[in-house]
């Protein structure tokens, strides 16, 4: 990171303050690339030294920049950069083959895994019968040992006689099982986390959140899976591109 920041020059006869010369600097560097998240940013001293800017300029392009999102303090160790993972809307895939294909290492902390009666909204949603059962799923969803989302599944019971079969992939459960999901219809509105919510995701209560509710089909059209996940909006983005 030291090498691609050498090259940055001040411009004082801009009348964009310095501390915004540095955060758009900064803000190129990871939105190209050229940095991999959860690297450590160096320290204010350090940028202070190596850029001939004072330690107030650099602590401030790094507040603005935590404050994007693009940059994450960890007390007692550093400042790094913010693990962002982007998924278009246009392709379904699962949780643990998107962050794979972004060189991320998926993982889930399971809080709850459990047979039940299928309730009402779960009736609707799946196009299920009264008392069909089904399993229900609750999870951390971790890229990298970072929570990036809480996530509730629920699934007929036909589809998963065994509740603890499933390890990180559900679609790779299903997939095994001969009912792996061909397209799925999802929400997505803005939310703050309750305090539950907040300390699961380690989030200050009331943090702005995404909530996602999907309903995936099997290719006959029958539906398997209705998931709720409430994904940190600091490390989520979703990417729909539009044609005229």
């Amino acid at each position: 990171m030291l090498a691609q920041l050498s090259d940055f020059k001040r411009d004082d006869d801009s009348v964009t303050p310095l501390y915004v010369q540095l955060a758009n600097k900064l803000s190129s560097g990871i939105t190209s690339g050229d940095w991999r998240a959860n690297e450590a940013l160096p320290s204010e001293r350090m940028l202070s030294d190596m850029l001939a800017i004072s330690r107030v300029t650099a602590r401030k392009a790094i507040d603005m920049l935590c404050e994007r999102g693009m940059l994450t303090r960890r007390r007692g160790s550093g400042t790094y950069i913010t693990p962002k993972l982007e998924q278009p809307l246009a392709r379904l895939t699962s949780f643990s083959e998107e962050l794979s294909q972004r060189g991320f290492t998926a993982g889930s902390r399971w809080l709850e895994r459990k047979l039940g009666i299928a309730a009402p909204l779960e009736l609707l949603s799946l196009g299920l019968s009264p008392n069909v059962p089904v399993v229900r799923l609750k999870r951390l969803r971790t890229a990298d040992d970072v929570v990036m989302a809480i996530e509730t599944s629920t699934i007929p019971a036909l589809h998963m006689p065994d509740p603890y079969g499933v390890t990180d992939s559900l679609y790779g459960y299903l997939e095994a099982r001969g009912a792996i999901p061909m397209r799925a219809q999802q929400h997505i509105r803005a939310v703050n986390a309750t305090a539950e919510q907040a300390r699961l995701a380690g989030l200050p209560p009331g943090a702005a959140m995404l909530h996602i509710t999907r309903v995936s089909y099997l290719e006959s059209g029958v539906a398997v899976e209705l998931t709720h996940s409430y994904c940190r909006s600091d490390y989520y983005e979703f990417v729909a591109e539009s044609r005229r």
